[in-house]
């Protein structure tokens, strides 16, 4: 049997035909040396294969920064309407590799390094992911940018550089533990510092009315430190700006004290205003109100307004005048998407430099904001929603709290014209809720002050209009939109499974990956038997390569054969792992039952990060981790059955577990999951999803037919009838016995027989506090898996499944996403032409 291709060999396929002029090898092999020998001032004799890496980095970096320069010399010149999208998460992962595929660069690289007398895999492997993100409202802004420059949009990403991002996470002893993300420490070859374009941010101080306006005075400052990713189109030579604040204490800092000989305090003392930018929250669907994460909140959006400010009044290339003073013709040339409620202080803020700094009235500046702002709601939980305590703002940042007061006055003015004497509505609707500690409601602040409010799935935006903001659906019907998720397919498919991109390649050409609805076109082949043997062989290889990857990992022997089933996500109750561990318990015991009978055997991958202080999400790791090590280790089950947690879950990971998933579990209970956006990177990728009818589910079961996808359980109907009867955990616990059998032998110590007790409080909440109804779903679940595994016998139907899936896939790409808010919200159009490269003549 001839060997299979390396994912090298297949993308060279892939990237050779219908690319003319390669760049030329002998260069690169020259920059490499020279960036090795004077950027790195190493000598090949001491070079480790860090400073290789950092070499190829910035040898391909070369090859951008012509590009990024000539990109933001085509804003300047044709002055195009701007987009910001503003978000406190880029979970980019990691760049090299994802550079060389949009630039066409890879067959060149990987010939020079291979020259070289070096391995082009395990140069890209010491990169550092950037993990400045928690989960899919990050990995989404990250798809997002990659998107609005292939689609040639004038786009910025502005966020924070956190010094620390996601912690890495250990498995120690079956727990959870955190370890800080030092991502920086050996530099990052990818950014560029601006120190010209620092920006003062303001804290604390007072307010102070007098003839000429409002001040704000007696404040803090913190500088923030741009710095500059380049952020390159899919071979269109568009190259745009990732922007990310870094902050530094000022020169003056606290050096008053000096005079009372508090020198060396003093400048230990910039740590505070440095640790704005020091460390990620960790957090996702789940809001924490502490005073730090605020100052984070409003450091990105009062830098980032002011360089949006500074970009509209002097847009003209070359020119040091000032071109523009007419702020009104703001809305013409600046679009601001909110990511979620973290950056709703941009309202407020963008209010107070208008009104206090530029000396608008508050009307025009209002309808100014209005028109500017835009905001994207990603959840529906309402523990996830960000209500802010008032005596916070009152201390931090006081000229704030009076426009929001203000804000909400003049709204609740207007609700009260349209609905005289509802004071209900008016205590409702409000953006200051009352009771208690008073808070600002950032998701009421959202939707005021902005003139489109967009979910992220159909039933998710039907949710928002129906139930959480059914009172502002009435008022401003034309706000509310929905804009369904999507994912690249160049990080998600051309560079991660370049195997499956090259046989799709070889039926309907190439240009699909600029274009993803052109997969329809896989409708003529899925009875072709050649095309089904590709794809089948395809998915194999992939397995083969992560079964590698799994036993040099985790030392556990795996089948290759087996159906690979893989639940990866953050860990969250209303995702409902725990779902899943159920099925993986009634499994074990069916077999064990029955150990002779033909069972489909499985490998099943679990993996996720759980918020440090989410203790349910640490104890179900614990638990996964429990049932893994009894499983395992049984020799009735054998191969039939292994269960793996996979460890430290992240973009580098899911490029490698994608491309190898049979089946994708996406399981959360109906109403619950605005989105997700991994469901849709396995289906792209040959993976078949059972699912519930939640978030983009529902649409993927539309684009490639419900009976192509394993759908159960409740709908969103379904699960509010059960609310209003009451949901009772032990109906179900004692009418099934196989439950009860599971339920029973996690509170019994069977997975902890040191610890009998140690999933006490996993069974109680099960039992008695489980708002995401894992139970009432379990019968379905089970039944859809025992479908599961009969189809997976039948290689060729499965696979014809698999077709209707990928080709069902095209709606799934954030380029259509992104096409939509461009036309719909931001009132600009998307263009798929290139401009011309460095070296060519415009």
């Amino acid at each position: 049997m001839s060997k299979p291709l390396t994912d090298q060999e297949k993308r060279k396929q892939i990237s050779v035909r219908g690319l003319a002029g390669v760049e030329n090898v002998a260069d690169l092999k020259t920059n490499f040396n020279r960036h090795l020998h004077f950027t790195l001032v190493k000598d090949r004799n001491v070079a480790t294969k860090r400073d290789y890496y950092f070499a190829l980095a910035h040898t391909v970096r070369d090859h951008l920064v012509g590009r990024w320069i000539r990109t933001q010399q085509h804003y300047y010149e044709t002055d195009p309407k701007r987009v910001y999208y503003l978000s406190l998460e880029f979970y980019m992962g990691r760049t090299l590799q994802n550079t060389m595929v949009n630039l066409a660069l890879e067959n060149a690289c990987d010939e020079a390094t291979y020259q070289l007398g070096l391995d082009m895999e395990e140069l890209q492997d010491m990169e550092e992911d950037a993990g400045l993100g928690n989960g899919g409202l990050g990995r989404l802004a990250a798809c997002f940018l990659d998107s609005m420059a292939s689609l040639g949009l004038a786009a910025y990403g502005y966020g924070i550089r956190y010094e620390f991002g996601i912690f890495n996470q250990k498995v120690v002893n079956g727990w959870q533990v955190e370890e800080a993300d030092d991502w920086l420490r050996y530099g990052n070859p990818w950014e560029k510092a601006r120190p010209e374009y620092m920006r003062p941010v303001h804290f604390y101080g007072r307010v102070e009315r007098g003839p000429d306006g409002v001040k704000w005075v007696d404040t803090q400052m913190v500088l923030a430190m741009p710095y500059d990713t380049p952020v390159p189109g899919y071979r269109n030579n568009i190259v745009n700006t990732m922007r990310l604040w870094s902050a530094k204490a000022p020169c003056e800092f606290n050096l008053k004290d000096f005079n009372v000989g508090g020198y060396i305090q003093a400048v230990l003392d910039r740590n505070l205003a440095e640790n704005i930018s020091r460390v990620l929250y960790p957090n996702d669907n789940f809001f924490e109100g502490k005073e730090l994460r605020l100052k984070q909140e409003y450091f990105v959006v009062a830098a980032t307004l002011q360089d949006i400010i500074r970009r509209f009044k002097a847009s003209k290339f070359g020119s040091t005048e000032i071109v523009r003073v007419d702020l009104t013709k703001l809305p013409d040339k600046v679009a601001i998407q909110l990511n979620d409620t973290h950056p709703a202080l941009a309202i407020p803020e963008l209010m107070r430099l208008l009104v206090d700094e530029e000396k608008l009235s508050w009307d025009k500046a209002w309808d100014i904001t209005v028109r500017t702002c835009a905001y994207t709601n990603h959840t529906v939980l309402p523990e996830a929603l960000e209500r802010w305590p008032v005596d916070l703002f009152h201390n931090l940042l006081p000229r704030h709290l009076d426009i929001i007061y203000e804000i909400n006055q003049r709204h609740l003015e207007r609700i009260s014209s349209v609905f005289p004497g509802d004071q209900d509505r008016l205590r409702r609707m409000s953006l200051i809720e009352e009771g208690g500690q008073k808070r600002i409601n950032m998701a009421h602040l959202c939707i005021v002050g902005s003139h489109a409010v967009n979910g992220v799935a159909r039933i998710h935006s039907d949710i928002i209009k129906n139930t959480v903001f059914k009172d502002f659906f009435e008022v401003d019907p034309q706000k509310f939109q929905n804009k369904t998720n999507g994912i690249t397919p160049r990080r998600w498919l051309a560079m991660c499974n370049p195997g499956l991109a090259e046989v799709i390649a070889e039926r309907i050409g190439e240009d699909y990956i600029r274009d993803l609805g052109q997969l329809k076109k896989l409708l003529n082949f899925v009875n072709d038997d050649a095309f089904i043997r590709d794809v089948a062989k395809i998915k194999q290889e992939n397995k083969m390569k992560f079964a590698v990857y799994l036993e040099e990992q985790y030392k556990v022997k795996i089948n290759p054969n087996s159906m690979f089933d893989i639940q990866v996500k953050r860990i969250h109750e209303y995702k409902r792992q725990l779902l899943n561990c159920l099925h993986i318990i009634t499994f074990y015991n069916r077999i064990k039952k029955e150990p002779n009978k033909s069972w489909t055997p499985r490998t099943i991958m679990i993996g996720g990060k759980a918020a440090p202080g989410y203790h349910m999400a640490k104890m179900i790791i614990r638990l996964i981790t429990a049932i893994g090590d009894v499983v395992n280790h049984d020799p009735v089950v054998g191969d039939r059955l292994k269960v793996i947690f996979l460890e430290n879950y992240r973009v580098t990971l899911a490029e490698k577990a994608v491309p190898a998933a049979d089946l994708s579990e996406q399981i959360s209970t109906a109403g619950t999951e605005a989105s997700g956006t991994g469901n849709m990177k396995f289906m792209l990728n040959g993976a078949l999803t059972i699912g519930t009818m939640d978030g983009a589910n529902v649409e993927m079961a539309e684009e490639a037919r419900e009976e192509n996808l394993f759908i159960f359980g409740m709908r969103v109907e379904d699960v509010e009838a059960l609310d209003k009867k009451g949901y009772d955990a032990a109906e179900y616990y004692n009418q099934i016995p196989e439950l009860k059998q599971a339920i029973d032998q996690i509170s019994g110590g069977f997975f902890s027989p040191c610890q009998p007790d140690l999933f006490k409080d996993v069974v109680n909440m099960l039992m008695h506090h489980d708002r995401f109804k894992v139970f009432a779903d379990y019968e379905d679940y089970i039944k859809c898996q025992d479908r599961v595994s009969t189809l997976y016998k039948n290689t060729k139907e499965w696979t014809k499944m698999v077709i209707h899936n990928i080709a069902g896939s095209g709606k799934f790409s954030s380029d259509r996403t992104i096409s939509q808010y461009a036309r719909e919200i931001w009132g600009v159009e998307p263009s798929l032409e290139k401009i011309a490269a460095p070296d060519e003549l415009r």
